[in-house]
């Protein structure tokens, strides 16, 4: 049951109500934290009625992360070997946080995955994300070659990135556990994400 798709307008309604329920559950929990009496407790369905959809939780999650990954890599992709290097890794930097503020529920998602040894997903990584971090980061090497940026190993640049960008979504609770006002958790962080990498890439 976890391959069919909808044809009405309700199924279809309640597909997309079920898959943000578990968005918000397996962001919460984990995947062996969350149930799907959870879930459907979240979209306000029967359990029969969201195994009318999917068979099981781990459909569910299959679901979600499959829909995730290519939304995920995009702003990696879109690095343009013909701009201005620094340029473009700063375009990437704030995509990435740009993606923070949008997907804050898809990013603990896939830092969950992570945790757990990205098991549903280690497929995905050793394959199109490996191929695609290997294609940015023999360009950024031949920018660093070049002299028109830092020389600097493109890997740990790249996982830098990550770690300083994902962290604001992935760690949202305990940002705003230690600021002392009402600020969302990114105000100002582009900016200062912004100086840090402009210095570090700077020839």
């Amino acid at each position: 049951m976890s391959e069919m798709l909808p044809g009405t307008r309700i199924q279809r309604k309640n597909r997309r109500i079920i898959l943000r329920a578990a968005l918000e559950v397996f962001s919460r929990h984990g995947f062996r934290g969350s149930t799907v009496d959870q879930i459907a407790a979240e979209a306000g369905l029967s359990k029969p009625n969201v195994l009318y959809y999917f068979d099981s939780k781990e459909a569910i999650h299959e679901t979600l992360l499959t829909d995730l990954l290519g939304t995920w890599i995009a702003p990696l992709r879109e690095i343009d070997p013909a701009g201005d290097p620094q340029e473009e890794i700063l375009a990437y930097v704030r995509r990435k946080v740009q993606m923070s503020r949008d997907f804050p529920c898809e990013s603990r998602l896939f830092a969950n995955e992570i945790l757990q040894g990205a098991p549903r997903i280690e497929g995905f990584i050793r394959g199109e994300l490996k191929t695609l971090v290997d294609e940015k980061a023999r360009l950024i090497r031949a920018w660093a070659a070049s002299g028109r940026i830092n020389d600097l190993d493109p890997y740990h640049l790249i996982f830098s990135i990550w770690a300083l960008t994902q962290h604001y979504a992935d760690f949202d609770a305990q940002i705003r556990m230690l600021r002392d006002d009402d600020s969302e958790p990114l105000d100002g962080a582009e900016a200062h994400l912004l100086m840090l990498f402009r210095r570090l890439l700077a020839p």
